[in-house]
This record gives structure tokens, C-alpha cells and sequence, in this order.
């Protein structure tokens, strides 16, 4: 990066929001012959059962969020009542049609010119008119004078017995649960219900007397009115009227209660589809919950135990999320997210025990070489041999401040990566500044250097300075290995979404069974006059940032014929290919 620094790479912009998108890529699952997660998991997974309803919160407020719904969803219909709106309507036109039917009998039985005398009986006799009447049982009728004396009535008078009507029968019969649930009902809706209350001393001849006055006046009144009981009794009264005078009143009213036992009857039929769904949903609740809340468990359990696993000096064994990514939800990405998280932390690990064990590895070659050149200065007479031996401690020291550099670059690089900004420049000014700067160096070593850039700006997404760092690792990696007369070529092509930076050089090329190691860390294939120059992380540090940045680096040999891979190759070439 001291390189980098000192290249100005171009006029700073304002910067963008990320725009890298971080997939996860889940490798082969890691196999243990006895993992302690393992046997956690099996053990929970044996204590909670099916589904274990006190172990898990979420499964409680599945079921009870899905009972709240039926719930709300029966008081309102057991609260609106539409049904009882709708059998008080239908059976106060039922009643309004039977009291006019019985007027127009008292009316075909009245004289139409002689006038009349209910009380005393002069021009029709409206008692035995109404005896001749053949009334269902629980239907009174009364009939008034104007003033409103009570002629006569039908109460207390003998009825023929009830026909029962095949298919008209009352055929629900209560049951134990539908009864308690009623009993309940009947008590939340006294607290909150705005009903007339019930009168103690009713009279139904007075409820049938109260309308009178407003028939008179007004014709057909209709009134609702609760017994002592608190049962409803429906009344109606309808003018009697001769040659279209009103004569008197006839009221008729409704057996007390008939329309609260069909009320009943339809409360109790939403009372018992209200414990079928309760519990279907109870049921369902338990499925649904068993398939949300115990995987949610496991995945819970196996990142809780991985947490704790160090402070219970649990035996060794690596944790492993449950596999559930088969599954087409968010539990099966939460699984598939969770396994990469887990693959690629112990992925880290590995690497970072891989870097220390190859950082320890590489400090001890010039720290041996230290210690033998200072035991052996120890013993050394001439002063030739003293000076040859301060020039390799010298060298050694400066391996070793390189490869320190180096090393601690390297180990920040990816904290670096990721706390970093990204933002979208266009890469040729920086390549151009590059171009500029190394190629004066190479040139003072008769290097030649060619650049081949378009002229239409190539826009990225990324760090530059990162990507910068890059350019200079593949640029001086190539001049080191040119010899005076060699040459160096840059170019830039677009090949769909994607933008390749090629760095060809016409050096020794690299060996075959090098191309497959020289991206690793710490290697490095140099001639012996260039050994100890290189820490060989520099191509290594360029692989992590390309592919930080979604792209791709590799590099082969450039041969005079593709048919002839075991021809000398005329240079080494290094493509970067970054997307666009």
C-alpha cells in the first residue's frame, strides 16, 4: 500500500452505498463421528415430544392468536344477533298478517249500514264471532270498544291441541357444552346488552289494552315487551273498521317466548360450529406449530450450545446447524443462512490457524539465519568474513521487516475489506496514473511498456485504492521478472457484464507446477538472485481482494501455439476480470 499511497489515482468523489451483495455458499458439510451438538439436539428433541406447548412460547401465541380470531369472530355474530333481527321482523309481519285477517273476520260479520254497540251487543255479537275462530295455541286476541273497554278476549278460552307439522318439529337438542357455553353467554351479554328490562307485574291484557289509543290514531301499531320472566312477547293492534269508520280494536299477541327458543335454537348451532373450530384450530394450531416452533428450536438449540460449549469444557466436536434448507420458507433460509454463517466462520478458523502456522514457518528461516550468522560472527578472525556475515544479518533483518509488513497487511485486509466504502469509479484514470508511474520505473530497468485502453469509460463498483493495490502487486511482479529488452503490455477489454485487465509480460513465464500455487501465501518461485526480496503474499493479498469484490484473477503462460502446451512460453499473463 506505500506504493499506492504515493500514486494519485484520481479526484476524490462523493461516495455511493455498497453495492456488493454477500452470497452464501454452502461447501460440504464437515462430518463428526460423535458431535456433543448432536447428542444436545437428540436429547432436547426427546424432551419436548411432538410439540411441547409449555417448553415453547411461539407454539402458546400460535394457538392462542388463532383461538382470538374464532373467538372474535363468534361474540360478534353472537353479539350483533343479525339472526334474532331477522326472526323479530319475520314474525312481526307474520302477527300484523294475522291480526288483519282477524279484523276482516269481525268486519264481514258487522252490518254495513246499521251502527253498532260492542258493549252492548247491538248489530254483532264479536264474542261469538271470536269463539268461532279456530286460534293456534299461545295467539290471544282481544278486541276494544273505541274508549278502550275490553270487549272480549280470547284468554283463558279452551284451544284445540297443537297439529305438529312433519318437518316443522323442533329437532335440536341441547347439549352439555353448548349449554354451559349458553350460560356463559347469557351472563356477558346481561353485563353488556341495552335490552327492556323484564316487567315484574306484566299483564298481557294491559300490553294488548296499550295500544289502543295509538291504533286509533295512528292504525296498525306493533310493541315488543318482556314477560316476568324476561321472555319476549310480541303484540299487535289493527282498527276494526265499518264502512271505513273505525269501530274498535282488535290486539293480538304472541306466545311468550316462542322466539327466544328459536333464537336458542340458532345460538346453539354457532355455539357447537364454535367448539368444532376451536378445536380444528387447536389442532391445526399444534401441526403448524410443531412445523415453525420445533425447527425454530433446534436452530435456537444448536447456536445456544455453540455459545456455551467452551464454558461447559465440553469434548471436541465442531457445531452443525440442522439442515432444514429443503425447506421452500423462511425457515429454510434462516437453516441455509445459518449453516453458511457456521461454514464459514470454522473456514476462518481453519485459515487463521493455516496463516499463524505459515507465518511461524516463514519467520523462522530468517530467524535461524540470524542465529547462525551471529554464532558464527562469534568465531570468525578475518574482517572480510565478519563483513560478508553483516551483510546477511542485514539482509535477514530487512526479510524480516518485510515480511512483518507484510504479514500484518495481510491480517487487516479483511477487516479492512469489509469496513470500507464502496463506490463506483471509473477504472481507467486509475490504471492510466498507474501505467504512468510504474512504467517510468520499468523503463529505467529497459523495460518497455504498452498500454492498450479504451477510450469509453469502464465504470465499476468497488475500492479503488484496494483494487489499485492489485494493479501494483501483477505491474511490479511483472517488471521484476523482465530483463532489459523484455516488454510489459496493459490492456482493457469489455466482454458482457464483466471487464477484464490483462498484465502481460515477456519474461520466463512460470513454470507448470507453479500455476496452481503461486495465488498461495507465502509461496514465491524467483531466481536465487531474488531471494529473500519477496514475502509472497503479494499475489495472495491480490486474489483475497479481487474476489472481496465479486471478480476473478488467474494466470497461465502465453504460448507461441495452443496446440503445443510443452512449447517454451514466450511470457506469463495475469487476468483480472471484475464485474461491470
Amino acid at each position: 500500500m506505500t506504493l499506492v499511497s504515493k500514486i494519485g489515482l484520481r479526484p476524490k468523489a462523493k461516495p455511493a452505498k455498497p453495492a456488493r451483495a454477500a452470497d452464501v455458499v454452502l461447501g460440504e458439510d464437515w462430518e463428526a463421528l460423535n458431535s456433543p451438538s448432536d447428542d444436545a439436539l437428540r436429547a432436547s428433541r426427546a424432551r419436548r415430544g411432538f410439540i411441547s406447548i409449555n417448553r415453547s412460547p411461539l407454539a402458546r401465541k400460535i394457538i392462542v392468536f388463532n383461538l382470538l380470531a374464532i373467538i372474535i369472530m363468534v361474540a360478534g355474530v353472537l353479539y350483533l344477533n343479525p339472526f334474532r333481527d331477522s326472526l323479530v321482523i319475520q314474525r312481526e309481519r307474520g302477527l300484523v298478517t294475522e291480526a288483519a285477517l282477524i279484523a276482516e273476520v269481525f268486519e264481514a260479520t258487522l252490518p254495513k249500514g246499521a251502527p253498532v254497540n260492542f258493549v252492548t251487543g247491538d248489530g254483532a255479537d264479536v264474542a261469538e264471532t271470536l269463539s268461532g275462530l279456530s286460534l293456534p295455541a299461545g295467539l290471544d286476541v282481544f278486541v276494544f270498544d273505541p274508549s278502550g273497554t275490553l270487549i272480549t278476549t280470547s284468554v283463558g278460552s279452551e284451544r284445540a291441541e297443537a297439529v305438529v307439522i312433519k318437518g316443522l318439529e323442533r329437532r335440536m337438542q341441547p347439549t352439555l357444552i353448548t349449554d354451559f357455553l349458553g350460560r356463559i353467554w347469557d351472563g356477558v351479554s346481561g353485563l353488556t346488552s341495552d335490552k327492556q328490562a323484564a316487567d315484574a307485574d306484566f299483564d298481557v291484557t294491559k300490553l294488548a289494552g296499550d295500544l289502543v289509543q295509538a291504533t286509533l290514531v295512528d292504525g296498525t301499531q306493533v310493541n315488543t315487551a318482556l314477560d316476568s320472566s324476561g321472555r319476549t312477547v310480541f303484540s299487535v293492534g289493527t282498527p276494526l273498521k265499518q264502512g271505513g269508520v273505525t269501530v274498535g280494536v282488535v290486539a293480538v299477541t304472541s306466545a311468550a317466548g316462542e322466539l327466544d327458543a328459536l333464537v336458542q335454537v340458532e345460538r346453539e348451532q354457532v355455539l357447537q360450529m364454535f367448539v368444532i373450530a376451536i378445536l380444528v384450530s387447536v389442532g391445526l394450531s399444534l401441526v403448524l406449530a410443531s412445523t415453525i416452533a420445533n425447527p425454530l428450536s433446534d436452530l435456537a438449540a444448536a447456536a445456544e450450545f455453540g455459545r456455551v460449549s467452551n464454558s461447559q469444557n465440553l469434548g471436541p466436536g465442531r457445531i452443525r446447524i440442522p439442515d432444514l434448507s429443503g425447506r421452500p420458507d423462511e425457515i429454510g433460509r434462516l437453516s441455509g443462512a445459518l449453516r453458511g454463517m457456521v461454514a464459514a466462520l470454522y473456514d476462518r478458523i481453519d485459515a487463521n490457524e493455516q496463516f499463524a502456522a505459515d507465518v511461524a514457518h516463514e519467520i523462522k528461516n530468517p530467524l535461524a539465519s540470524l542465529r547462525s550468522a551471529v554464532g558464527t560472527m562469534r568465531v570468525a578472525r578475518r574482517d572480510d568474513q565478519r563483513e560478508k556475515l553483516l551483510q546477511v544479518i542485514e539482509h535477514d533483518v530487512r526479510r524480516l521487516d518485510r515480511l512483518v509488513t507484510d504479514i500484518s497487511n495481510a491480517s487487516r485486509l479483511d477487516s479492512e475489506l469489509v469496513k470500507e466504502e464502496e463506490e463506483r469509479f471509473n477504472l481507467l484514470p486509475m490504471l492510466s496514473n498507474l501505467i504512468e508511474h510504474l512504467g517510468a520505473e520499468a523503463g529505467k530497468k529497459g523495460v518497455e511498456f504498452i498500454s492498450d485502453l479504451p477510450d469509453e469509460p469502464v465504470e465499476i463498483v468497488g475500492l479503488e485504492a484496494r483494487l489499485a493495490q492489485v494493479f501494483v502487486n501483477l505491474i511490479a511482479n511483472a517488471t521484476s521478472f523482465c530483463d532489459e529488452g523484455d516488454a510489459i503490455r496493459i490492456w482493457v477489454r469489455r466482454r458482457g457484464n464483466r471487464v477484464l485487465i490483462v498484465v502481460e509480460d515477456t519474461g520466463p513465464g512460470i513454470p507448470e507446477q507453479a500455476l496452481q500455487k503461486i495465488f498461495k501465501r507465502f509461496y514465491s518461485q524467483r531466481p536465487e538472485s531474488q531471494f529473500g526480496d519477496n514475502s509472497g503474499l503479494g499475489l495472495a493479498i491480490s486474489k483475497q481482494i479481487v474476489e472481496a469484490h465479486g471478480g476473478v484473477i488467474w494466470a497461465e503462460n502465453i504460448r507461441p501455439t495452443h496446440a503445443d502446451i510443452t512449447s517454451e512460453p514466450l511470457g506469463a499473463r495475469f487476468v483480472v476480470g471484475l464485474p461491470v
